[in-house]
């Protein structure tokens, strides 16, 4: 058996990236997963991928109904919701305020706060009457920039700190019923985009330049994977291992903290004691 045997999720943007990393590690834990994801294409791939354990829904986390369907796909389905994940997001690739017209401001912020903290409070309230009745876990994709600057733009990084306020409001409000958690993931090669007008048309992992500079600045020197994160979503998932745990925000950053990274070694050289 696995961790999760007999526990139903949902995971939104589970086509892709992190979300299609985290549905693997959930089917191979032993649990069933609906999928809600925008792009019809990675929404029959993951469902192929699975049958009988992955059920997959097509829509925009910035609509309601959409939401709706994919808690009642869950509980008609699989006939029980006991894990809701919320990780689609967009980016605006570092875009600086004074970069910006000002004019390009409320498309700019309505998509991605949309996007990025709607989608997510949407999904939650969605799902919430089930996840009591199971006593289920909340998880949501916060990212390093909910703690620190320099990771995104303005919108971007207020977007992730919104997300931090919220996983904190939440796990009050849904006490002592349902846990809510977050994973705060540092540079990751995922597919993620950006608003219209700020990057829309790009995707970070084929971002080379960007991310290997981006490797110069974590201590641990290298920019993740999203199979690197999963296990994190399955403990937090899993109420044997993480049931006396809520309210927090777990980094998964190659160790930001530390704020520098130690000079490599040179080829021979012996540290002394």
């Amino acid at each position: 058996m696995g961790r999760l045997e007999g526990r139903v999720a949902l995971v939104t943007g589970g086509g892709d990236g992190i979300g299609r990393a985290v549905v693997e590690r959930y089917v191979h834990e032993g649990a069933k997963v609906v999928v809600l994801e925008r792009d019809k294409r990675l929404a029959t791939a993951i469902e192929h991928a699975h049958p009988g354990r992955v059920a997959a829904v097509i829509g925009d986390v910035r609509d309601p109904a959409t939401h709706l369907t994919a808690t009642e796909c869950g509980l008609d389905t699989f006939g029980q919701l006991d894990v809701y994940v919320g990780n689609v997001g967009v980016y605006d690739f570092g875009a600086k305020l004074d970069d910006l017209q000002i004019t390009q401001l409320p498309g700019a912020f309505h998509e991605l706060f949309a996007t990025n903290v709607l989608g997510y409070l949407l999904g939650v309230r969605a799902a919430s009457a089930a996840l009591r009745e199971s006593r289920g876990s909340i998880i949501l994709t916060s990212s390093s920039s909910g703690s620190y600057a320099g990771g995104g733009g303005a919108l971007y990084v207020a977007s992730k700190h919104a997300v931090v306020g919220l996983v904190r409001q939440l796990a009050y409000e849904f006490a002592p019923d349902v846990r809510v958690n977050a994973i705060a993931p540092g540079a990751t090669r995922t597919g993620l985009t950006g608003v219209a007008g700020l990057g829309g048309d790009r995707r970070l992992r084929e971002e080379t330049r960007l991310l290997d500079s981006i490797a110069t600045t974590i201590p641990l020197g290298f920019v993740s994977d999203p199979e690197q994160h999963a296990g994190l979503y399955v403990a937090l998932a899993c109420p044997d291992d993480t049931g006396f745990i809520t309210g927090a925000v777990f980094p998964s950053d190659g160790g930001l903290e530390v704020r520098g990274r130690r000079p490599a070694r040179r080829p021979g050289r012996q540290d002394k004691p």
